[in-house]
């Protein structure tokens, strides 16, 4: 049954589709607007939204006096006609009423999908925009390049554009039972999908095969795509997978994984929040 939520992987949070509508980007490097308009205020893992009685939201108009950020304001295109700006601020500034910090891995999902894309976008910028300061060939500055979020070197002229990084996700299934993990950081009892980057070489399905073997020892087939969901946390795309047990028993890389195991599909434990494609790909495939 396909999830209530988000239909199709193309649905999911941080993906275009739910923005699309109302956000125009801007052309880097253009004349910044003057006139007031949207803020997506980062702080570490949280944003910064303004509380109101439908839940959390952007903060619209004149930043608050106390609401200092680390480097100018990058106005990223307008929202509903207005510019859209977004910041970065220390993770020690105290956040005062009636701002509040919303956590982008928070188990209570308060952020609306939209709301939710366009801080996972902004975060995304900010942070390319951090680590592509300097020439990775030669360790010069970088310039911008007119009409794209790409830089130039100032001195040997080497163009960088923005690094996307492919993971791996895939969901296992061996009759009526699913394989889940769980790393230690995560909330107790919470598990999820096998996932990982993809290395030298390899095709995504590679990708898959490789990270399932690794982590829990066991080997899989029939590997078939299912979706994608941009992840930028800070900078991944997550190609979502679901494939059949071959053979083997569980052998947990200790390194990666807390747990692994098998779970019947009517007695799963506690899974990732909707808002991740692993939780869309088990609702939907399981």
């Amino acid at each position: 049954m396909k999830s209530p939520c988000y239909p199709e992987a193309v649905n999911l949070p941080f993906n275009f589709s739910s923005v699309q509508a109302d956000l125009q980007f801007s052309a880097p490097g253009a004349e910044p607007p003057t006139e007031a308009g949207t803020w997506v205020i980062i702080q570490g893992n949280h944003a910064i939204l303004e509380e109101s009685p439908g839940g959390p939201k952007l903060l619209q108009g004149e930043l608050p006096d106390w609401l200092q950020p680390q480097l100018p304001a990058l106005c990223i295109g307008t929202w509903c006609g207005k510019p859209l700006r977004a910041i970065r601020i220390s993770s020690s500034l105290e956040i005062k009423a009636p701002l509040v910090a919303e956590a982008f891995n928070a188990t209570t999902e308060r952020m609306d999908i939209r709301t939710l894309t366009l801080s996972g976008l902004a975060k995304q910028i900010l942070h390319w925009q951090h680590q592509s300061r300097h020439c990775s060939h030669c360790g010069a500055q970088t310039l911008s390049i007119s009409g794209t979020w790409g830089k130039r070197c100032g001195s040997c002229s080497s163009e960088h554009f923005p690094h996307i990084h492919p993971c791996a996700i895939v969901l296992v299934k061996r009759d009526q039972e699913l394989l889940l993990t769980r790393k230690a950081e995560w909330p107790a009892g919470r598990y999820s999908l096998v996932a990982g980057f993809l290395d030298f070489g390899e095709s995504l399905e590679e990708c898959a095969i490789r990270e399932v073997r690794e982590e829990t020892g066991i080997e899989i087939g029939n590997i078939r795509y299912v979706g994608s969901q941009n992840w930028p946390f800070p900078a991944q795309l997550m190609a979502g997978f679901v494939a059949d047990y071959v053979a083997g028993d569980i052998r947990v890389d200790l390194e990666e994984l807390e747990d692994a195991r098998w779970f019947p599909v009517d007695a799963l434990p506690d899974l990732p929040a909707s808002r991740s494609i692993a939780r869309w790909i088990i609702e939907n495939f399981k």
